[in-house]
């Protein structure tokens, strides 16, 4: 299921979506692992909760990080790279990732939770390249491209020796 999709200016990420849960800080491991716990406890009066987990695509453009239904292709959530605020691999369950994102028309931050099985330290690298780097490219036209270009290539060489330890091993 860990499917990864790439054009010339965009990457594809085929993930479990676990859920959406408003948080206080906009950064913090201890956010994710927060938001992780608040998803596992049953909430009867909050629809953003996933009910099971959800296939779902991870679509990452130049400039915004799109959560799509996997079947549908309809868009559940959209976050402009400039509003992400933090993004890692939980520590305390390595096949789970989030990010943190502010919602520009309440001022709030929410974390987005997902699972994924091989590529979770990889998604978060490309993720957090991007938005690290988003707010500093805006005045620069050309920029953004170089840096998807630069992420993409760090996603392949990742996955050309994860391909070719995996290889090593059977």
């Amino acid at each position: 299921m860990d499917d990864i999709i790439d054009d010339s200016n965009e990457i594809l990420f085929t993930v479990k979506f676990l859920g959406r849960v408003e948080v206080v800080r906009p950064s913090g491991v201890q956010i994710l692992e927060e938001a992780a716990q608040n998803l596992k406890t049953p909430d009867k009066y909050s629809s953003e909760k996933a009910s099971k987990k959800s296939k779902v695509h991870l679509y990452l453009s130049s400039n915004t990080l799109d959560i799509l239904e996997h079947k549908t292709k309809f868009l559940l959530y959209s976050c402009p790279l400039t509003t992400v605020s933090f993004c890692a691999v939980l520590s305390s369950s390595p096949k789970v990732f989030g990010f943190v994102a502010q919602h520009l028309a309440t001022d709030t931050f929410h974390c987005y939770l997902f699972q994924s099985r091989k590529f979770a330290h990889v998604l978060v690298s490309v993720i957090g390249g991007s938005f690290q780097t988003s707010p500093k490219e805006e005045s620069s036209r050309g920029g953004r491209d170089l840096i998807v270009e630069a992420l993409r290539h760090k996603v392949e060489n990742v996955l050309v020796r994860m391909n070719a330890v995996k290889s090593a091993t059977t």
